[in-house]
């Protein structure tokens, strides 16, 4: 029964991953892995730093980082690509990674990004070195090329603003609570308030 694969069970990542290159905030992000393998065999593409790639080879180069904060959730089958341009120059007439000018052809996108409270669907893609805010959505089989505002929802391909979950201003206000940066004590205080929608209870929940 415990083999069986099931979209109820989650991964709990601070539990699971040991890549140096992956960094994670708190203990409650997870992973969807109904349909696949764990979140850094599975979800984490091209990202130097698990068994096989620290035996097979060194990088030429300075390895772009994944920062995933806290609370975030990741649905099944998800791909976040890293490894910059993985070695094809757009700009060269040959994509091929010709391995005599492979440092050459690499070419890093930066670190990737993704912010508290975060959740990415089923099947979404994250392209390397983006950076999804506090609270946004990524929908199911989105493509995401660009960074992602706090608390937009995006969708499509390449993935684009559908909505925003509230109004500028409550964002505003949302964001300059730092409600993920609470101590565990505080954060299970105000918990029933970050399940609700009203603003002006949470602050003054935060100022009393």
């Amino acid at each position: 029964m415990s083999d069986i694969k099931h979209w109820s069970k989650v991964e709990l990542l601070h539990q699971t991953h040991s890549n140096p290159n992956i960094h994670h905030t708190g203990t409650h992000s997870y992973y969807s892995n109904a349909w696949s393998e764990s979140f850094e065999h599975s979800v984490v593409r091209y990202l130097y730093g698990d068994a096989y790639s620290l035996q097979a080879w060194q990088p030429a180069w300075e390895v772009d980082q994944l920062y995933v904060g806290d609370y975030v959730c990741i649905g099944a089958e998800a791909v976040i690509l890293m490894g910059g341009n993985h070695t094809h120059r757009t700009d060269w007439f040959s994509l091929y990674p010709f391995i005599e000018n492979i440092e050459h052809s690499y070419q890093a996108k930066g670190d990737t990004i993704i912010g508290d409270g975060a959740w990415i669907g089923m099947r979404a893609m994250i392209m390397p070195g983006i950076r999804i805010g506090e609270g946004a959505i990524i929908a199911s089989g989105a493509i995401v090329t660009k960074d992602v505002e706090p608390y937009a929802i995006v969708a499509g391909n390449p993935a684009k603003v559908v909505k925003k979950r509230f109004s500028d201003t409550t964002i505003e206000r949302l964001l300059a609570l730092r409600v993920y940066e609470l101590s565990a004590e505080q954060f299970e205080r105000i918990k029933p308030l970050l399940c609700d929608a009203d603003i002006d209870a949470l602050e003054s929940a935060l100022v009393s």
